[in-house]
């Protein structure tokens, strides 16, 4: 064997262990990732992912596409994977490495897919969640309400500081960063509307009068249905708040009514919380991610009312829903002509005959 044929053994040796040590490393790279959707029975499925298999599927149909564009950036990970990854973080609330290390990823990939998922998810905003017009009879047989259109009130999502310069514009009254988000719910607990953008120290009537739904509600679009909201809103002809000292019968009767009317929309954030622990944590994301989590928890909460979903206990421990710290508007007596008409026409005449529910 020549030196010159003795040398090309070695290049060709030391070409083939480079090749052979690249593709063992590029195999480390790819973790094992379980095929949760066939392996897990519709129990386990569901408790793991908040949504059961058939749900999935359907909403898997709905985002594909978008999914799809996204795919070289995710490196080629399967829609499926990317869904179900997102959907266990919804479910956990905990850091991303560890939803990573559940899906068998990367903690970057994971980010990105979560994020991408939740803006896919988020795009159905409009299918999903929408003003209905149908909510009278409904909210009417809770407690005897006439023409609620639905009810109102916000939440406190639970964020870290977003940065240095102008993280305590977030930081709300109870002393925690957040988001203040404003939400409509109707009598079954859909959403009806979102709004998620604005920092936990905003005000919950600052939030109401910038919102498109004032606007709507201004222009007459709804008639003459009402918005039901705690004391901490203005009183409108749209908006219908509780007296703050009721003094007659018919008064009494109509704060009952309308606390308990207007109880869905609390009822809602609760089950919304439970179903995606995520939201009721604190979220570790950049605000544009957090944004697009609301959102999209929001779109798959309805998904999962209009689904019929039971309400599964959450694998980890979610606080209860803290009991807000009302800044309530003072009103003058009879300043809104709606309010007092409906007391006057309606709950004196349930009064007067015969009490239709316990004040209790």
């Amino acid at each position: 064997m020549s030196s010159s044929d003795s040398l090309s053994d070695l290049e060709g040796l030391s070409d083939w262990s480079t090749s052979d040590s690249d593709e063992e490393s590029n195999r480390r790279s790819y973790k094992v990732r379980v095929d949760h959707f066939n392996t897990l029975d519709f129990y386990e499925f569901q408790v793991r992912f908040r949504l059961d298999k058939t749900s999935v599927q359907q909403l898997l149909d709905e985002i594909y596409p978008y999914l799809t564009v996204k795919s070289t950036r995710n490196h080629g990970i399967k829609p499926l994977h990317q869904l179900l990854l997102t959907l266990r973080f919804y479910a956990l609330g905990t850091m991303l490495l560890s939803v990573a290390d559940f899906a068998g990823v990367s903690k970057a990939s994971a980010c990105r897919i979560v994020y991408d998922v939740s803006c896919a998810i988020a795009q159905l905003y409009n299918k999903y969640i929408y003003m209905q017009t149908n909510t009278e009879q409904d909210f009417y047989e809770i407690a005897r309400f006439p023409r609620v259109l639905g009810a109102l009130d916000g939440t406190h999502i639970r964020i870290q500081s977003p940065c240095s310069h102008t993280g305590e514009e977030f930081r709300n009254r109870k002393g925690y960063f957040s988001l203040n988000v404003q939400a409509v719910c109707n009598a079954k607990l859909l959403f009806m509307n979102v709004v998620a953008r604005w920092p936990g120290s905003a005000h919950d009537a600052t939030i109401f009068n910038n919102s498109e739904l004032r606007a709507q509600c201004e222009s007459g679009l709804y008639g003459t249905k009402w918005l039901l909201a705690d004391s901490a809103y203005p009183l409108k002809p749209y908006l219908l708040t509780p007296l703050l000292n009721p003094q007659s019968r018919g008064e009494q009767l109509y704060n009952v009514a309308h606390i308990r009317t207007r109880n869905c929309i609390e009822r809602c954030f609760g089950v919304w919380k439970r179903r995606f622990p995520v939201i009721g944590l604190t979220m570790r994301l950049s605000l544009n991610r957090i944004h697009a989590v609301i959102i999209a928890t929001a779109v798959l909460h309805n998904i999962c009312r209009l689904h019929k979903l039971d309400d599964i206990p959450p694998e980890v421990e979610v606080p209860n829903e803290e009991v807000p710290i009302l800044n309530s508007i003072e009103e003058p007596n009879n300043t809104c002509t709606e309010r007092a008409t409906l007391i006057m026409d309606f709950f004196n005449n349930l009064s007067s005959h015969g009490q239709p529910f316990s004040t209790g």
